[in-house]
């Protein structure tokens, strides 16, 4: 399992490695506006797509500039329309990854090993890596946001597809979900918010910054490397605690009282205002579950399990009354996968330990009690899960796939828009290649413009 993990972490991320070490001369190969695309870009890209085994559809010099080319369109698009960056969701993903490779490296100092770059520097090429995607991705849906496909269309396109063309679809379960957050004594929470308001006190005599503060302590990893800044915020995107107090918060010197959230125990300093959007800083603690309290959350849902299984009560009606699961309690229990807006998942898509028990198990199964980490709140939790239904791999078939087909359907028409926005876009942006980079079967008509 080691081996496969470095493996794949090899070749995702052999060009951030390379980016350290590449000697390839800063050769100009192609502009686009005011931006160069230097011929080691094209290598570090390329060494990328070999190491990743994805499969070219021509020579990788022409098509590797191309689409290099076709991100800066929309980068400067994005520029042009002032796309936002959503600080606080690149920055979570950054954690996220980084935590990730700690997790499977060993330690930050191997990670830093095998980069080859300090750790800070490994934070920056990523946070501009997610950065720039976040902006083409915005664009690209601002430019398809009205592609909506009707039952029609997507039978035509179905009928359209050669059979051997049909995608294969992995295996999919639908699973139903109870789970308990254990009790946290009182003295633990009293604990927690004791620190905040000597957190807050610090900051308000003015003996330390809060972001010094944050750095040190705040449990939310993603903030906390940028001195808990969460970036501007819309209040729908904040929790709603969060977003009540940070909105009332008027003295960028003073810290706000204690915050309770689904998250956990806050402090918010105010940052600006930007009209609906605001920025803050924040420090989040979390108390800890005790193994008392663990055992003692197991020990009840044995007993709801067992009530279950001798008939006394539905997985459905015990998932109503006790599940403190908001997503899937008034659903009946059904988890929602939230990449496809469906009850089915692939393996890889459930959480970690709600997956090692599916695997097993039987359409009807319902598990032991076991415990997992609620992967948005971060806190521990003891859950059931129910296989509700267990789909084989198969040949897309409109009857059984119908959402996947529309996505496919919507996905050609979203193509094509895109499609027909580069042809035009390439009409009001500069684009120069250099002789030797010319020879090509390119996608779009670039050479037209580049002489």
């Amino acid at each position: 399992m080691k081996l496969r993990f470095l493996t794949a972490l090899a070749l995702a991320m052999t060009a951030l490695a390379m980016m350290a070490q590449n000697n390839v001369a800063e050769e100009v190969a192609w502009v686009v506006g005011d931006e160069p695309i230097f011929k080691s870009d094209i290598e570090e890209q390329y060494q990328q797509v070999l190491s990743e085994r994805i499969p070219i559809d021509g020579n990788p010099y022409c098509v590797i500039p191309e689409q290099m080319a076709i991100n800066k369109l929309f980068l400067d698009q994005a520029r042009i329309d002032t796309v936002e960056v959503q600080q606080s969701a690149i920055s979570s993903e950054v954690e996220s990854r980084i935590n990730f490779f700690i997790a499977n490296l060993g330690s930050k100092e191997k990670v830093e090993e095998y980069f080859r770059m300090p750790m800070p520097r490994l934070r920056e090429k990523l946070n501009e890596m997610y950065s720039e995607q976040y902006c083409i991705q915005q664009v690209q849906s601002e430019l398809t946001k009205n592609v909506k496909a009707t039952p029609a269309d997507v039978q035509k396109y179905y009928n359209s597809l050669p059979k051997d063309s049909l995608p294969y679809i992995p295996m999919q379960v639908e699973v139903q979900i109870i789970t308990i957050n254990p009790v946290i004594p009182q003295q633990e929470i009293d604990e927690v918010k004791a620190r905040l308001r000597d957190y807050a006190q610090q900051v308000n005599s003015g003996e330390r910054e809060f972001s010094t503060l944050a750095i040190l302590y705040s449990q939310d990893q993603a903030t906390a490397v940028y001195g808990g800044e969460t970036g501007f915020q819309s209040r729908s995107v904040l929790l709603p605690e969060y977003a009540t107090a940070a909105f009332n918060l008027n003295d960028n010197k003073r810290v706000s009282n204690i915050v309770e959230t689904d998250d956990g125990y806050h402090i918010i300093q105010l940052i600006e205002k930007r009209g609906d959007r605001i920025n803050t800083r924040h420090i989040l603690l979390r108390p800890k579950v005790s193994d008392k309290d663990l055992t003692d959350a197991l020990s009840r849902l044995d007993s709801v399990r067992n009530d279950i299984m001798a008939g006394k009560q539905t997985f459905d009606q015990m998932a109503f009354y006790i599940s403190q699961d908001k997503e899937s309690r008034n659903n009946n229990g059904n988890m929602l996968n939230e990449k496809t807006h469906s009850s089915r998942f692939e393996m890889a898509d459930l959480p970690a330990e709600v997956g090692k028990k599916v695997y097993s198990m039987k359409a009807g199964d319902i598990s032991e009690p076991f415990v997992m980490v609620n992967p948005k709140t971060r806190r521990e939790q003891v859950a059931i899960v129910k296989l509700v239904k267990r789909i084989d791999g198969h040949k897309a078939d409109l009857a059984e796939d119908y959402m996947i087909i529309k996505e496919m359907c919507e996905g050609e028409a979203k193509g094509k828009i895109i499609d027909d926005w580069v042809a035009q876009k390439q009409k009001s942006v500069y684009v120069y290649i250099e002789e030797g980079w010319r020879n090509c079967d390119f996608k779009y008509d670039w050479l037209k413009k580049g002489k």
